[in-house]
């Protein structure tokens, strides 16, 4: 399975031969030390270390449910209105899915697939990047990519990527993504990362975004027995960023910080959005919407974002 699909994860391998996550994980330890693969959290891919890259065609197999729930929870934080940036990615490609039902959104991309996803969607406005093709992911890239995003300002960044750490925060394999990646992060007020369980406490070769860049993280709730993701998660809202978990109950082991979601819900914002518009005055449908997505008052918001900074 994985010579086909490059990458497996470790529930669909043990849904196809029908046995545990555990007995699947103790077999797939056995096939890395012959040098047959390598384990990544939740799944195994190619052995290639920090510079191999799955194409397109691999990555759509990888984690398809997490990156489903993961869209849903992150498209409830685009408004009416907005100017976004969507970088290149099968989860940016299902977050563009469900974009297409947001009015008067303006979204710029280098990501063809993010463009298709998007094209018959009467009220976005999709602005491509200019660049080169790269036919492993479907993303514009090189020095053209970079030169049309000079100048640009928008209100967020999503974006994906091969690895995130909370020491070096989101990563890819290769070096043109990841400078078109840069200059996508440099046009925005916010950089939302969405990024599934299988990817926490993974890094390669190139840093596209810092650890004190990323504002949001939005990713999908760890199995019960990947303390390493939980760990990781834990110390990327020790360094402040904003964790959103998609799944409907927080892991056992995710401490203070982080806030799980359940899937196609907004999550709860502590601190307000640049560049979005803002009701001077809350009536009662502000209110009850307020109640509904578990928002509080903006006094108690306030005395939370401060208790959590002096944290």
């Amino acid at each position: 399975m994985v010579r086909a699909n490059g990458a497996v994860s470790l529930r669909e391998l043990a849904r196809v031969v029908q046995t545990s996550e555990v007995t699947v994980r103790r077999d797939v330890r056995a096939l890395e030390a012959e040098g047959l693969l390598d384990r990544r959290h939740g799944g195994a891919v190619l052995p290639g270390g920090f510079t191999r890259e799955s194409g397109f065609p691999q990555k759509s197999h990888l984690a398809t449910a997490e990156k489903t729930a993961i869209a849903d929870l992150a498209a409830g934080l685009v408004e009416e209105g907005e100017a976004i940036v969507v970088g290149a990615g099968t989860t940016t490609q299902e977050l563009a899915r469900r974009l297409a039902r947001v009015p008067g959104l303006t979204v710029v991309t280098n990501s063809l697939l993010v463009a298709q996803a998007l094209a018959h969607a009467n009220r976005v406005e999709v602005v491509m990047t200019g660049g080169t093709l790269r036919g492993s992911n479907y993303a514009l890239v090189g020095s053209g990519a970079e030169q049309s995003l000079q100048g640009l300002r928008v209100s967020r960044a999503f974006l994906s990527g091969s690895g995130l750490t909370a020491e070096r925060g989101l990563s890819t394999s290769n070096m043109l993504s990841a400078s078109v990646d840069r200059a996508l992060v440099q046009a925005a007020a916010e950089v939302v990362v969405l990024a599934d369980h299988t990817k926490l406490g993974t890094d390669t070769m190139f840093q596209t975004v810092p650890t004190d860049v990323i504002t949001r993280l939005v990713t999908d709730e760890p199995p019960a027995h990947d303390d390493r993701a939980a760990t990781e998660l834990q110390a990327l809202a020790d360094q402040g960023v904003q964790i959103a978990v998609a799944g409907g109950s927080a892991s056992p082991n995710a401490g203070p910080g982080v806030d799980s979601v359940p899937a196609g819900r907004q999550p709860r914002r502590d601190v307000p959005l640049p560049g979005q518009r803002r009701n001077h005055g809350a009536g009662p449908g502000q209110q009850l919407r307020s109640a509904l997505l578990g928002e509080q008052p903006p006094g108690e918001r306030s005395a939370r974002v401060a208790d959590l900074r002096r944290r």
